[in-house]
């Protein structure tokens, strides 16, 4: 039998070859977050995410979550693809001033994430199951009421920061995070000390100042959040501040100095879909449901579903509008027409805006 830092260190071993990056470890109590979070929620910042509430305080007590949890193992895993160039920060901003160009979230562009993780998390758990008979554990890959951010830190995958993202010396924040709720104690990792400093690029660059104060983001005006979580209509205010965003939100990130050092991953699943990147809003906005289905296959944008898809679509479109040369203008009003008599009011709505821009 394993000791518990023996036992630890073959975890890393393990995980390594499964593909992740970092494993870490720490405990259960997570008093010390508990009035952020209240005070998060009872302001609204949520929005429409429901479930960040739903289970009071559950999110920070991991131990009432899953009875029996006694210690929690952390998971960084890199999502570059595979074919990302050095300077890909400045190309990503660059993309931003092309207004034809349909941007999606560098995350999204390849497989969705959650169920990479979530299965290279549960081999793991079986891993350590062979080792150490009964094990009690559950996996968690943005799927529950988890802190995972204050998890990551405590655990030593990085820091909060500024943008509440985890961020790491050598890795930035482009990863992702997964859990393993463990009913055995492991050596808990050390944390990190914070290394934003007086930086405030990501609060400077957001494009509707989601990011109220440093470590404080208000969901409800966070792009990201507006064009996934929120299923209704898109503030009238905040709609030109979205510009060609149609899924999700990388300003902060690419901002951020300690990107440079993000890594490539080595997984195949990361790498670009052929359809998602690049692509004209005309194009995208062309989409039956039944391409759209087809080309995200796999993908986590289908959770938006088709509505919302084009609801994003026809707020982009009116903001290439605004900016466009007459020849343009007559082609993206041919384009939103196609859509004025769509069966779905959200989707009429949302067009109707974009042709009177």
């Amino acid at each position: 039998m394993l000791d518990s830092e023996q036992l630890f260190k073959q975890i890393q071993t393990w995980a390594l070859e499964l593909g992740f990056s970092q494993i870490g470890a720490t405990g259960v109590d997570l008093s010390a977050a508990e009035p952020g979070l209240l005070s998060w929620l009872a302001n609204g910042f949520h929005g429409d995410m429901a479930y960040m509430a739903m289970h009071g305080l559950k999110r920070a007590r991991p131990a009432e979550l899953v009875p029996g949890t006694v210690s929690v193992l952390t998971a960084r895993m890199d999502y570059l693809p595979s074919s990302t160039s050095n300077n890909w920060t400045d190309l990503e901003l660059q993309r931003l001033q092309r207004p034809n160009e349909a941007i999606v979230s560098v995350y999204a562009r390849g497989r969705d994430y959650h169920k990479v993780l979530r299965a290279r998390l549960q081999k793991l758990s079986e891993r350590i199951a062979e080792h150490i008979s009964p094990l009690g554990y559950r996996v968690f890959t943005d799927s529950a009421p988890v802190l995972e951010a204050e998890l990551a830190s405590r655990s030593g995958q990085g820091w909060r920061g500024k943008h509440t993202l985890v961020l790491n010396r050598e890795a930035g924040s482009m990863f992702f995070l997964g859990e393993i709720y463990l009913d055995i104690a492991l050596p808990h990792s050390e944390p990190v000390t914070a290394h934003c400093g007086s930086c405030s690029a990501c609060i400077d660059i957001c494009p509707t100042q989601a990011i109220i104060a440093p470590h404080k983001l208000d969901a409800r005006r966070c792009i990201s959040y507006l064009t996934i979580e929120h299923a209704g209509a898109i503030p009238l205010e905040l709609r030109p501040l979205i510009g060609n965003r149609i899924y999700g939100c990388d300003d902060c990130q690419l901002i951020c100095p300690w990107n440079k050092f993000a890594k490539r991953s080595a997984l195949p699943d990361f790498d670009e879909r052929a359809g998602l990147s690049g692509q004209q809003l005309s194009t995208l906005f062309a989409w039956t449901e039944d391409d759209f289905l087809k080309f995200t296959e796999g993908s986590p944008i289908r959770r938006i579903g088709h509505e919302r898809w084009l609801r994003n679509m026809a707020v982009a479109l009116g903001n290439a509008k605004r900016v466009a040369l007459e020849p343009d203008v007559a082609a993206i009003d041919a384009a939103l027409r196609t859509r004025a008599n769509h069966a779905s009011e959200l989707v009429r709505e949302h067009v109707a805006w974009a042709l009177e821009q």
